[in-house]
């Protein structure tokens, strides 16, 4: 059973600036190079009902998969180097097919 992978965040700059820009570059090659992603995506929100606004979309194959890819050395220097301070706030959803 695929897992859609699905983050959806604020960044701490400015919008349209080249840090905002730099994220959004280095996250899609980063956690694209992470064996298992597939169908990666990068969203901007356009509506007014929320202060998010950027979606990381990502399917996995299975469970297997997506596990592999939480403990990767990549998405966790990702996490650690990037995400934990350009991110001001952020949700993280995960569905499966009914």
């Amino acid at each position: 059973m695929s897992i859609q992978h699905t983050v959806v965040f604020r960044l701490v700059h400015e919008p349209g600036s080249t840090a905002e820009v730099e994220f959004l570059e280095t996250g899609r090659a980063t956690l694209t190079s992470i064996p298992g992603v597939t169908d990666f995506a990068v969203k901007r929100q356009v509506s007014p009902k929320s202060d998010l606004t950027w979606q990381f979309s990502m399917v996995f194959a299975d469970q297997a998969a997506y596990d592999a890819y939480n403990v990767h050395p990549a998405h966790i220097e990702f996490v650690e180097t990037r995400w934990q301070t350009e991110v001001a706030t952020f949700q993280e959803y995960d569905f499966v097919a009914r």
